[in-house]
């Protein structure tokens, strides 16, 4: 029984409680009444005020239902609440029992500098939440925000907003979602669903995170994507600072760019907008687009180049700024020269130049040699005419194209396009002179029929001296616009840099090296300290090696001071070795076919008899040496210049023949991208490695090794990674974004 009670006192309590808090509405002031308010009836009242639990209700007119607590408002509609909160509209129902205001039409809620406008707005006096449900705008003093519904929360200064919603920012931003929050105190805006992020020059996707649209900082934490022109960025987790231009991105991190077609992957990034430059570490690596093509079940596809590194640099730099290499190439003689890039331009110009002539004589004589219908009847006067007029072709026809005209013509058409730029410029400021001597003969006509003679001959003094200012500001001017820019000065091309444990796989060819920097605008890989480069069975080092790509193919490689090559056929043991100052070999259809040695060239070469097995070793010293490779095997040797040789039987030799600084690494080899993305898993060391030694008949008379050189590319001593801007630091676990979110790291820069 006593547990009874005890229940029944805990269920009434809270309507106890509900009663207690109940508290009349009261009629301050009316300036007419009509009615019995002491009979709790109807009341209709004109020019009321009512307060009610510190709000301040007033309106044209209302009518009271004392009884029910109640009341309805017209007309000017006015509810202050605090010393901020200040709530319009055209009509007003208000439950004194529930707290609660029905405002209707043209509703205005203002809250110290935020302005809420809707059609309808139910508004909790307690809770102080107001509520919308058919469109609302929310404008800020940092934003403005439209929405189909919407929740305003006074003392949290927080708005929600939901279907439709629409933000426009004092920097002309854009923001669309269906789920957003808001805080009019921070400018912190919140999604939890799909969202559009649209500045300047910015785009952003995400699904959940933070943005702030006064300082422009953001965090991204679902399904995220940026997007900067040709350019994006992925990840798990972003970080963006809008107005620095700076993000950072944590896991699964992919950039692209599409005008380039490269892919940097990673698991931490860093990437600054205005210098278009992005930093990826942890599991680094980038794919480059060839028109290389590789069979996979039986169908071709392109073959792409992958780089792995400890760190991967990408950046968009002015060619200008770039030492563009020059494509090795065979010259006379079998001597190995660059290729000259303005021999190759003025070619490619006079042949568009002779192709464009001829086109036009062809069009010309088309013009010239027109047939009449076959069917057709003249009049002995029109076939008279018709005869001038084909003598009168004939004269004027173009004469027949030669190699000599079409000279002329390329150098009228040279003198034409280096003079173009100028005459424009000429004919505008001539244009621009003959304007103001115009105007001035004008004045001076006008000045001589004037009654006073003296003035005129003042003006025609005046204006002879205004047309010789002009004739000599237009020649200064003139002088000064002949100074012609080039737009090759503006032209931008994509830089990689990679440091430390940099990794390179492609069908034909394989590589790695302490440190590597390649450029579109040459098309040209550089690696740096102890660079090795694998193609089929061949492996190169040396100080420096170069691998050039033409029209997107590889089409030859240089190796710089140093160079060692080694060449093994198959399974075999026996190693075909050259070595010299430099190295250049050159690639038919993804395949080594033509080598080039100069500078101490030495070689040894394994020959085969006829049953195909090994025989003799030829070991040869010359200043230049040539070989020749097919399906993947030395075929030739071929020397050039003062040719040292000899020639001796395997079962001659004690052991096998070495030349000095022989290397030999296949265990360091990428055999697949998994190597390039997990790096080459550590492998016990070969049986075919052999140390260094040396021979007889492998010393070169009278000559010296070339010493090591000084790699370009400097590898960083300090963490590449560290950014110039001081960013944010990243936790150790992702935020979560909810209601009750704190990004403490944003907040601060925000």
């Amino acid at each position: 029984m006593q547990k009874l009670r005890l229940l029944f006192l805990f269920l009434i309590c809270p309507v106890v409680l509900l009663a207690q808090n109940r508290t009349q509405i009261k009629l301050e002031h009316a300036e007419h009444a009509t009615g019995d308010l002491k009979t709790n009836k109807a009341s209709y009242l004109r020019k009321p005020t009512f307060s009610h639990d510190g709000a301040i209700l007033k309106c044209d007119s209302a009518v009271l239902y004392t009884e029910r607590n109640f009341f309805e408002a017209f007309g000017n509609v006015h509810i202050n609440q605090g010393d901020t909160l200040n709530i319009y509209s055209d009509f007003l129902n208000y439950d004194g029992n529930a707290k609660k205001a029905h405002l209707d039409k043209n509703v205005k809620l203002i809250d110290r500098e935020n302005t809420l406008t809707t059609s309808v707005l139910d508004y909790d006096m307690v809770a102080k939440i107001g509520e919308y449900k058919d469109n609302g705008k929310l404008v800020s003093k940092d934003a403005t925000i439209t929405s189909k519904t919407g929740f305003y929360f006074s003392n949290t200064r927080d708005a929600y907003f939901k279907i439709n919603v629409l933000v426009v920012t004092a920097e002309k931003a854009t923001i669309t979602s269906e789920d957003l929050r808001y805080n009019t105190g921070t400018n912190w805006t919140y999604f939890y669903g799909p969202t559009n992020i649209k500045s300047k020059e910015d785009k952003l996707y995400t699904e959940n995170g933070a943005y702030n649209t006064k300082s422009e900082n953001a965090y991204f934490g679902k399904k995220n994507l940026y997007t900067n022109g040709s350019r994006s960025l992925k990840g798990d987790s972003l970080y963006y600072y809008g107005k620095r231009g700076y993000g950072r991105a944590v896991k699964n991190i992919l950039f692209r760019d599409t005008k380039d077609q490269t892919n940097l992957w990673g698991q931490l990034g860093e990437y600054y907008r205005d210098e278009e430059r992005i930093i990826v570490t942890q599991k680094a690596y980038v794919g480059i687009g060839t028109k290389d093509s590789i069979t996979v079940n039986n169908k071709k596809i392109p073959d792409t180049l992958w780089m792995g590194a400890d760190t991967l640099e990408s950046q968009r730099s002015l060619v200008k700024d770039l030492s563009l290499l020059a494509r090795p190439v065979v010259k006379k003689d079998n001597e190995i020269g660059a290729e000259d890039e303005k021999e190759k331009a003025e070619k490619e110009k006079e042949k568009a130049e002779a192709r464009k002539l001829l086109q036009q004589q062809a069009e010309d004589q088309k013009k010239t040699n027109t047939t009449l219908e076959p069917n057709k009847k003249l009049s002995k006067k029109e076939r008279k005419k018709l005869g001038k007029t084909d003598e009168k072709s004939k004269l004027e026809a173009p004469p027949p194209v030669d190699s000599l005209t079409i000279a002329g013509t390329k150098a009228k058409l040279d003198s034409l396009a280096a003079d173009s730029l100028l005459k424009i410029k000429s004919i505008a400021i001539t244009t621009k002179i003959d304007s103001t001597i115009k105007e001035s003969k004008k004045e001076i006509a006008t000045a001589g029929k004037t009654k006073q003679g003296v003035a005129a001959e003042k003006a025609n003094g005046t204006n002879a001296s205004t047309i010789k200012n002009a004739t000599s500001q237009s020649a200064k001017l003139l002088a000064k616009d002949t100074v012609v820019t080039n737009p090759a000065d503006t032209v931008r091309a994509r830089i990689i840099k990679a440091f430390h444990n940099v990794r390179v796989y492609k069908s034909n060819m394989q590589a790695k090296a302490d440190s590597l920097f390649y450029t579109s605008a040459d098309s040209t890989l550089r690696w740096y300290k102890n660079p090795i480069l694998w193609s089929d069975g061949t492996q190169q080092t040396g100080d420096t090696i170069h691998v050039f790509f033409k029209n997107s193919k590889i089409h030859n490689f240089q190796v710089i001071q140093n160079g060692f090559l080694v060449n093994v056929e198959g399974d075999s043991t026996k190693f075909n070795q050259v070595k010299g100052k430099i190295i250049t070999g050159f690639f038919v259809e993804g395949e080594l076919r033509n080598m080039y040695v100069d500078g101490n060239a030495e070689s040894i070469y394994y020959s085969k008899n006829d049953k195909d097995e090994y025989d003799n070793v030829n070991q040869t010293v010359s200043s230049r040496l040539r070989f020749r490779f097919l399906n993947k095997e030395l075929t030739h040797i071929v020397t050039v210049r003062e040719v040292e040789g000899a020639v001796d039987p395997i079962d001659k030799l004690a052991k096998e023949a070495i030349l000095t600084g022989f290397i030999w690494k296949p265990e360091l080899r990428p055999s697949s991208k998994a190597d390039i993305i997990k790096g080459v898993p550590i492998k016990p060391k070969a049986k075919s490695t052999t140390k260094p030694t040396t021979t007889k008949g492998t010393n070169t008379k009278g000559k010296t090794n070339i010493g090591t050189s000084k790699a370009p590319l400097k590898t960083p001593t300090k963490d590449p990674i560290k950014p110039d801007l001081n960013p944010m630091e990243i936790p150790k676990a992702s935020p979560k974004v909810s209601d009750s979110v704190k990004l403490d790291s944003l907040k601060k820069q925000g």
